[in-house]
């Protein structure tokens, strides 16, 4: 690797602590409904990128991944109101619950390949669905609250859900960093492309297919949690429903898969468009899905890849690439 490369990864990481530091004061300057938007692009954004480490860099394409948005939130409320644990300790825990659920449910999974496997991933979240759904201590159909928050102050509990949002941001892009840097993260490309190859390589597939199946379902659990702390409220329909799926699918494919910087710029792009066409009414889901074609046929790679192509760029260089020094250098 280049000179100029560890210059950009080194400029990467003065731009990403440059905004952490500016968005750690964001609560003493904006209000609580923009706060809450931030809170959810968060919350977004953490599931898009541990959906892209899932699928972008390790191939295991799931559409299923509301069913740990829903066993963190409800853990949150199980934990919260039921044993009395601090509302914002529950998020961590939460996400070590539904990344302990993830071991055995990853055995059924597994079974399936390709599409079947993200069918498979679909119908194990619905069975989560109809299990809450159907159980009447958690509320049943209809949902319950979180009393447990109505302890803390509107502006401190606002202030605290944003800060944890915030932490849990840094703690989940440097992680993954960190993993496609590695050794690691090597092999789990190289799963991706060929599951055989990289067995003939000396890699493990079975057990990396399962850290990183574990690894998103962490990242699913801690962003449900998260998002119903915020919200304050939780139903079987809003915890396990599809358009977790849809949403995180659609920023991490337009914004650019393989890629840390995509989940990012589709973050944005897709907070934007909801903003500027939710009071559109049913137009709003066309709209979205023609922008979503447009986007795919233009850039099939997404639009930071685009971007990065043309003009040269990379925040966080993860890939590997055989570069010539710069004499100047």
């Amino acid at each position: 690797m280049s000179r100029r490369i560890v210059r950009r990864a080194g400029i990467g990481g003065w731009i990403a602590a440059a905004v952490v530091a500016v968005l750690a004061v964001l609560p003493w300057w904006v209000d609580a409904s923009a706060l809450r938007l931030v809170v959810e692009g968060i919350c977004l954004l953490v599931l898009a990128q541990t959906w892209n480490l899932l699928a972008g860099y390790s191939g295991l394409v799931s559409v299923g991944q509301q069913a740990y948005v829903g066993l963190g939130g409800y853990a949150l409320v199980t934990l919260a109101d039921w044993g009395g644990v601090d509302p914002f300790l529950c998020v961590p825990l939460c996400g070590l619950i539904a990344a302990l659920v993830s071991v055995p449910v990853s055995r059924i999974a597994f079974r399936f390949q390709g599409s079947y496997f993200a069918i498979g991933t679909w119908v194990i979240a619905e069975v989560f669905r109809l299990l809450v759904a159907n159980t009447s201590a958690l509320g049943g159909g209809s949902g319950q609250s979180l009393i447990s928050m109505r302890a803390y102050p509107k502006a401190l509990r606002e202030s605290m859900t944003y800060w944890v949002a915030l932490a849990l941001l840094v703690l989940a892009l440097a992680s993954i960093y960190l993993v496609l840097r590695s050794r690691y993260g090597l092999g789990l490309t190289a799963m991706r492309d060929s599951e055989v190859a990289a067995a003939s390589h000396g890699i493990d597939v079975a057990r990396t297919k399962l850290a990183v199946y574990v690894a998103a379902a962490l990242g699913a659990g801690m962003a449900g949690a998260l998002y119903f702390t915020m919200n304050l409220r939780i139903s079987p329909d809003a915890a396990f429903g599809v358009n977790w799926s849809a949403a995180i699918i659609f920023i991490v494919v337009i914004g650019g898969i393989g890629t840390l910087e995509g989940p990012i710029v589709g973050t944005l792009l897709f907070l934007a468009l909801r903003e500027s066409l939710a009071e559109r009414g049913a137009w709003y889901m066309i709209l979205l899905g023609l922008i979503a074609v447009m986007t795919m046929l233009a850039c099939p790679r997404g639009l930071w890849t685009w971007i990065a192509e043309r003009l040269d760029i990379r925040v966080f260089p993860v890939q590997r690439r055989v570069a010539r020094a710069n004499r100047a250098d």
